[in-house]
């Protein structure tokens, strides 16, 4: 079995700073693609950024050059930075990853519980 765990939500003013964290654990073998996704009130979820198993990222335009994705291949764990956040980062965030489990000729994706982010003064 895989577990995804997030952490580090939480309220802030505008312009500051959070950082969220995930942890992925279980028989994993390998794993391709990590991401963060957020899901405001009344609006679909959202790619915010990703990473893959080379280290290429990728943001969404509403957070380029605020936000910062990393992985630990090591740890397998994902971390995002936010900083100047804003009230509209406003949202649930997921974290997402798409590995092959031990043993398991399939790739799967996995989604953790989500984690609330508010911004706001």
């Amino acid at each position: 079995q895989v577990q995804v765990v997030e952490s580090g939500g939480g309220s802030v003013q505008p312009g500051e700073s959070l950082r969220l964290s995930c942890a992925v654990s279980g028989s994993v073998l390998n794993i391709y693609t990590m991401g963060w996704y957020r899901q405001a009130p009344g609006k679909q979820r959202e790619l915010v950024a990703d990473v893959n198993l080379g280290g290429t990222t990728s943001y969404a335009d509403s957070v380029k050059d605020r936000f910062t994705i990393s992985r630990d291949n090591a740890r397998n764990m994902v971390d995002l930075q936010m900083n100047s956040l804003k009230p509209e980062d406003t949202a649930v965030y997921y974290c997402n990853v798409v590995l092959r489990r031990t043993w398991s000729p399939n790739t799967e994706m996995y989604w953790g519980q989500g984690t609330q982010v508010t911004v706001s003064s």
